[in-house]
């Protein structure tokens, strides 16, 4: 798949069996996003405040107001166990 920056995107896994992804970022450097976004709690749990710099400072908009209403949506849980 393809994610061009600029655009809303967002994807999960509609099937019932486990998926693996491998996510190749380029250029190189965005990966860091994600790890800071982990040790924030992630989209969810981070302070607002925090989540606001981190994305400004990797020029993207997030709304993490949107997650509840697609987990509830698509019938969507976020972290079970594999």
């Amino acid at each position: 798949m393809h994610k061009p920056r600029g655009q809303w995107h967002t994807f999960w896994n509609a099937g019932d069996e486990p998926a693996r992804i491998l996510e190749i970022i380029s250029p190189a450097g965005f990966e860091v996003f994600f790890e800071e976004l982990v040790e924030m709690g992630g989209a969810v749990n981070a302070d607002p405040q925090a989540l606001a710099e981190l994305s400004a400072r990797y020029e993207l908009d997030m709304d993490p107001t949107s997650i509840p209403g697609l987990l509830e949506r698509f019938d969507l849980r976020i972290g079970e166990p594999s």
